[in-house]
């Protein structure tokens, strides 16, 4: 959420850096929509103050004796019980519409992400590893998989329809060591706190990192109903809960509504949970495979930290995402995303794009991994504070990222790690994660 004040306070700015985003200039509508607010608020708290300085006016009058100017100052205390109401409505509206309107405003570029409108203007960052040669034409996950055995799709579309999955066996189990190795290495190295949150969260929370309002058909909804009894008939109560797209919007969101303690930060949070998107902003899309699916797992990285401190944090941040994909001996790039391919609440992302050999023609970089620094940007959508140095509270710094994507690291270990006769090797790094095992193959 942006801060109005200081959009009035440097409007140009504000419009240059959404111009950078795509979008139209916004801070005229949204100033002559705070005038308003501002206007109703004031007219509203000075309706207050005359009811209260008539309230004691009228003691005075009547103190002495003034019965005409204490029955003149009651009828006026009388007609402002019933304007104010209707001020005081006024001004919740005003702010309500600007809320609203500022919601679905997304974050401001910082000036050195590049310029462009999509994933064609962003920029590699660097590169680590080298593409492998084989002897062979190295095939798809999902050809690898299904000769194996242990990737049935026809089984997943029974039970749940297009983009989900069966894993067995082998493939099952080197997609939990595979997690397990992520968390493991976030914790024990990294410095990250394990949590498990919940997969279901409220309206409020998907608000909070920014999920909604504009992406609200991107998620998966929960109804919980119950029926509560009235006087003459029956109605249906309904709850919605969303389920998570990413760990971030539980994790981020525990510090909703509070003021920290700056010595508690930075706080490094990780999970290791399902995720569940809809995509229905990419219908058609991978649809093959497990590239795109509505559920799959994924361990999240979030950090809060001080507003100092947020842009150092996003580097040691993707460092450790990469350092995941190193241990794994992957290739991979790291592209710095340009103004118009960034997420809603982004300032500035690193997306990492793990080398997947069967893919396309010859080969090609798949993201598995984006690292976004958002400012105070879901802090003042949660409400999230710090104690600042001076005392006072001010809006925590969030961050977040992929530590990294468990479906799209499976499918990178197993076309990279492919061997001619369909078997897949496992990395020497998950092989305590798989009792040993060195060879994946059909039994």
């Amino acid at each position: 959420m942006h801060d109005i004040k200081s959009i009035r306070d440097n409007p140009q700015a504000f419009d240059a850096g959404l111009a950078r985003r795509g979008l139209k200039p916004l801070s005229a509508s949204l100033l002559a929509i705070d005038e308003k607010r501002r206007a109703a608020i004031l007219a509203s708290e000075q309706a207050q103050a005359r009811r209260n300085a008539a309230s004691k006016e009228i003691g005075d009058a009547k103190k002495a004796k003034d019965e005409a100017r204490a029955a003149k100052l009651m009828a006026e205390v009388a007609e402002l019980k019933t304007t104010m109401p209707e001020l005081e409505a006024a001004a919740k509206a005003a702010d309500e519409e600007l809320t609203k309107e500022l919601s679905a405003i997304p974050n401001i570029p910082f000036d050195e992400v590049p310029d462009g409108v999509d994933e064609h203007g962003n920029v590699q960052h660097h590169v680590f590893g080298t593409k492998r040669s084989y002897s062979f034409a190295p095939k798809l996950h999902d050809d690898l998989g299904t000769a194996l055995g242990y990737m049935d799709f026809e089984a997943a579309a029974k039970l749940s329809g297009a983009r989900f999955v069966v894993l067995k066996e082998g493939l099952a189990r080197l997609e939990r060591a595979i997690g397990q190795f992520m968390l493991d290495l976030h914790t024990t190295e990294h410095g990250y706190t394990e949590i498990n949150p919940p997969l279901l969260v409220r309206n409020e929370v998907m608000f909070g990192t920014g999920q909604l309002p504009k992406f609200e058909d991107d998620q998966f909804w929960a109804i919980k109903g119950e029926l509560l009894a009235a006087p003459d008939h029956e109605r249906l109560k309904t709850e919605r809960l969303g389920l998570i797209p990413t760990a971030e919007v539980s994790l981020t969101n525990l510090v909703r509504e509070s003021i920290l303690d700056e010595k508690q930060l930075p706080m490094r949070l990780t999970a290791l949970t399902p995720c569940f998107r809809a995509e229905a902003g990419a219908a058609g899309r991978d649809t093959r495979g497990m590239i795109r699916q509505h559920q799959f797992t994924k361990v999240e990285l979030v950090s809060i930290t001080t507003p100092e401190t947020s842009k150092d944090e996003l580097e040691r941040m993707l460092a450790c995402a990469e350092e995941v994909l190193r241990q794994l001996d992957l290739h991979y790039r790291v592209m710095t995303l340009c103004a118009g391919d960034m997420g809603f609440s982004s300032q500035k992302t690193y997306d990492i794009e793990v080398w997947m050999p069967g893919q396309g023609d010859g080969g090609m970089f798949r993201e598995i991994s984006s690292c976004s620094v958002c400012g105070d940007f879901q802090a003042r959508r949660m409400d999230a504070r710090s104690r600042g140095p001076d005392g006072k509270p001010r809006f925590v710094h969030t961050l977040n990222g992929s530590g990294t994507a468990v479906g799209r690291a499976l499918i990178a270990v197993m076309e990279t790690y492919q061997q001619e006769d369909g078997s897949i090797a496992v990395p020497d790094v998950l092989q305590p994660y798989m009792g040993g095992l060195k060879v994946i193959a059909r039994e």
